[in-house]
């Protein structure tokens, strides 16, 4: 389902096969990998395969997407032995978003630190 695409776009080429990732999963929607900079024991990554500058672009058509993208980090979680886990989407520039397609880290293996809650 890779409807739209940015030629331009690191993760949509990785979606398309023309650059390398460990790939965890992938579906017809979704597709995970490993982060290449890892941040913690466990950095996995989950991007739609449709190309999504960030989450302002989603509209209440995407719900199922965003829900399907926490279900997904839930499943790797638990694959990997992760009981407990962090699961972050930064947006936009002031958000700290570096690559301009929508995606979400899992992070997971050790304790995080600077908890919000």
């Amino acid at each position: 389902m890779i409807s739209d695409s940015d030629p331009d776009c690191l993760f949509c080429k990785i979606v398309a096969g023309d650059l390398p990732a460990e790939r965890l999963y992938e579906d017809d929607e979704l597709l995970a990998f490993k982060d290449i900079s890892p941040q913690a024991p466990f950095h996995g990554l989950i991007i739609p395969k449709t190309h999504l500058a960030t989450l302002n672009e989603l509209t209440p058509d995407h719900a199922e997407l965003a829900g399907r993208m926490i279900l997904t980090a839930q499943a790797l979680a638990a694959e990997h032995g992760l009981r407990g886990y962090r699961i972050v989407v930064n947006t936009d520039h002031e958000g700290g978003q570096v690559v301009f397609h929508v995606h979400m880290h899992v992070l997971g293996g050790r304790q995080m630190q600077g908890g919000l809650g």
